[in-house]
């Protein structure tokens, strides 16, 4: 016979669950089946739903943490731009590095692009520099 779960350890796997968001990867953190997790979540929507209302606390915390440093990250971007667009260091980059860097700017500009393009289920990011 299996051994009981306590209380602390079902709290664990449902605040387990509200992070990763997959019942195979919690059954495997905590030892037990797929099938007990999914079960004790399903029964403890009270934690759930105060766990997944803190999830969107912490996330609105960093959002607002992260637009009062928005001066300082303006000023980092410029700074990284200028130096990714100077003659002597592209004249001493790699082609690799070059492309590299090309990639990463490219894949965020498009998906800064794509945020603010009027689909209201995300983020959006507005380039105000």
């Amino acid at each position: 016979m299996a051994a009981r779960l306590t209380d602390k350890q079902r709290k664990k796997i449902v605040a387990d669950y509200v992070e990763l968001g997959s019942y195979n990867a919690v059954s495997k953190i905590h030892g037990v089946s797929r099938q007990t997790v999914k079960n004790i979540v399903t029964n403890d929507t009270d934690i759930r739903q105060k766990l997944q209302r803190k999830k969107e606390e912490n996330t609105a915390d960093i959002i607002a943490y992260m637009e009062s440093k928005r001066g300082v990250v303006c000023e980092i971007i410029d700074k990284g731009l200028d130096v990714l667009n100077s003659e002597d260091k592209l004249a001493e980059a790699t082609p690799a590095q070059i492309t590299t860097a090309l990639g990463t700017l490219i894949d965020k500009w498009t998906t800064t692009q794509e945020a603010g393009s009027g689909n209201d289920n995300g983020v959006k990011v507005i380039i105000d520099v």
